[in-house]
């Protein structure tokens, strides 16, 4: 499921998101307050306050468990980072370089499993159309 919107976090939500990924999901503000929060010096409600604004941008679900609410992951880790990909890419003219740029950033590593993802890719894309 995706976000309402692509959306770059702050520290603190970028923190909080950690957290709950980390944790796979169904914490409470008391936890994430506990172990995000209170090391900075955060009042509860401020951690409540982001988390409320996580779930209005679509990236935290939640339930209510009595006076509480129970949040978990809207989109993976993953999921989030591709979409802020996206967005990069679909904000410049030369798309091509911003490619190139990365593509000569990675190690050979990583590159070769770029190919191999682009070769799954255009094979299931042949296949998509053949049906």
């Amino acid at each position: 499921m995706l976000a309402r919107r692509v959306t770059e976090l702050g520290p603190l939500e970028q923190a909080v998101m950690d957290f709950v990924w980390d944790r796979g999901g169904h914490v409470t503000v008391r936890e994430v307050h506990g172990a995000v929060g209170s090391g900075r010096g955060l009042a509860y409600t401020t951690v409540m306050t982001v988390m409320d604004r996580l779930w209005r941008k679509g990236l935290l679900q939640r339930r209510r468990i009595g006076r509480a609410y129970l949040y978990e992951p809207r989109i993976t880790r993953e999921e989030h980072a591709a979409q802020l990909v996206r967005k990069v890419l679909a904000g410049v003219k030369d798309r091509r370089s911003v490619l190139l740029g990365f593509v000569r950033s990675v190690d050979d590593v990583d590159l070769a499993e770029l190919e191999r993802l682009v070769r799954d890719a255009r094979r299931a894309k042949r296949s998509d159309r053949g049906r």
